[in-house]
């Protein structure tokens, strides 16, 4: 048995805007819930799923798997409300995808989510990688990952790239302990943790096929898929406006042009790509500024990226491999 410090049952402060099991929120609580309205209105559960359906573009069926999930949870909630006996419903998941579709955000999303419904203490995500939880020699993995899992404990631990815990190859490799710690823990304080794998779907396939005993802890795969070219677009529109930038008069056309040749070059990383390319293009756009030293800049001048800080993008030259 591995046994975890600090993982008692402890009740933390709810961040504002959550809740409790059971806290009075004005006429009701949420174990006197009778009805599915009355424990969205306790819990404030429907501004999150709103708040996800408005912060990420696309990902229709991300966004479909996460209200099932949701609704799954209400319904568990109204069970519990009624003394209709059930065990705590398995919530730990593997969200698939290539880089930048969105995963840590509706992990986020996830832990809130699950802290007002009352199954998780504390709604907080602790994101780790191999590095966090696997020691380099014998004895220093078990501690590394008893101390991720005891910050995690009361909210969602998401491990990225989980496959690189599996390392057959290398006989010396003590990844093998960090899932049997892992795998435990997820059996053991189910009601109290919730682990979220991430990662590459091939490769997680493979991970899956050689730690079966992880698989079947897995309740919920979900599949994060690339975005379609107008898509990255309105997410550029996005980053730039809660930066206080717009695109001037055919930056927008630039953009999209940029977006259809980065998209099939090496290393595309959607979301991630996008905010790469704008701040490479709010730079040379200092720099076109910063060259004029006696112009007087109006808040158009300051604020608006042109189509030239794109088109100086090593992209828009053939012979690059890279940006």
């Amino acid at each position: 048995m591995y046994n975890l410090p600090g993982s008692s049952k402890a009740v933390s402060v709810p961040d504002p805007g959550q809740t409790e099991p059971g806290q009075n929120l004005g006429t009701t609580t949420v174990s006197q819930a009778r009805t599915v309205g009355e424990v969205l209105a306790d819990s404030q559960v429907e501004p999150l799923l709103a708040e996800l359906e408005n912060e990420l573009i696309g990902l229709a069926p991300v966004k479909s798997r996460i209200r099932d999930i949701a609704a799954l949870l209400v319904i568990d909630r109204l069970r519990a409300n009624m003394g209709l006996a059930s065990q705590v419903p398995s919530l730990h998941m593997c969200f698939t995808g290539n880089p930048g579709t969105g995963k840590t955000t509706v992990a986020l999303r996830m832990a809130q989510i699950l802290h007002r419904l009352g199954f998780v203490r504390k709604g907080h995500v602790v994101s780790v990688t191999r590095d966090d939880l696997v020691g380099q020699f014998i004895g220093h993995t078990a501690p590394k990952t008893k101390e991720v899992l005891k910050k995690a404990m009361g909210g969602v631990l998401f491990i990225d790239e989980a496959y690189y815990l599996y390392r057959p190859e290398n006989e010396r490799d003590y990844g093998q302990e960090a899932i049997e710690i892992l795998l435990q823990v997820m059996e053991n304080h189910r009601d109290d943790l919730v682990v979220i794998l991430a990662g590459y779907e091939d490769r997680m396939d493979t991970f899956f096929q050689s730690n079966p005993g992880m698989s079947s802890r897995v309740a919920h795969h979900i599949s994060f898929p690339d975005y379609a070219v107008d898509e990255l677009l309105q997410i550029a529109h996005k980053m730039l406006s809660s930066q206080n930038y717009v695109m001037g008069e055919g930056t927008a056309e630039v953009m999209q042009q940029y977006l259809q040749r980065r998209l099939v070059r090496p290393h595309f990383a959607n979301a991630r790509s996008v905010r790469n390319a704008l701040d490479r293009a709010r730079l040379r756009q200092a720099s076109r500024l910063y060259a004029d030293k006696d112009r007087v800049l109006s808040e158009t001048d300051l604020s608006t990226l042109m189509p030239e800080d794109l088109l100086a993008s090593r992209v828009f030259q053939q012979q690059s491999p890279t940006e």
